[in-house]
């Protein structure tokens, strides 16, 4: 247990050579509003395009995203909790071109700046060549921008795509064929 009374699960598969994604984006919020949008299933289905994320939110629990209705694309385990200041799970695509990596890891840190929040997510422990990574990749940062514009106007971003999202959006299809 950590001094602020959260109990972590910790992973250590250090190299630095391995691919890490790590994305930074500042909210016109305070630290509970972006924890409840993160971690509450109404709020997410927002803001990640129609996706609920799911859990007790119990480290050792089990987490499902998906849409209602409709198996999820991605589930995990709850390695750490301590609200409002970090939030780390394992990430494991259910796509079959994804199945055979190992489980990766997400890592959420809200840090309150007067009247914003600094979220740093970081998505790592990726073996080389991940196909995950390269989907994630532009994942997140749509994913954040729409966490982004829901928190500070009341709406989450639309799905749109544009050429950039071309590479990303081949390999996501591809997992999912």
């Amino acid at each position: 247990m950590s001094k602020s009374g959260a109990t972590k699960i910790t992973v250590d598969r250090s190299n630095s050579e391995k691919p890490k994604f790590v994305y930074v984006v500042y909210i016109a919020s305070t630290a509970e509003k972006v924890w409840q949008a993160l971690t509450d299933p109404k709020m997410t289905e927002q803001y990640w395009f129609g996706y609920q994320i799911s859990s007790d939110w119990k480290v050792g629990s089990r987490y499902t995203a998906g849409m209602a209705g409709a198996p999820p694309f991605d589930k995990g385990i709850v390695l750490e909790c301590d609200p409002p200041r970090r939030l780390s799970y394992t990430w494991h695509p259910q796509y079959e071109a994804f199945l055979h990596e190992r489980h990766s890891r997400v890592t959420f840190e809200l840090v309150q700046l007067d009247s914003q929040v600094q979220l740093t997510v970081t998505h790592d422990e990726f073996d080389e060549g991940s196909k995950v990574f390269e989907s994630i990749s532009g994942g997140w940062p749509r994913v954040l921008s729409s966490l982004k514009s829901l928190l500070e106007t009341g709406r989450g971003l639309p799905r749109s795509w544009s050429d950039a999202d071309k590479k990303w959006q081949t390999c996501s299809a591809e997992a999912r064929a």
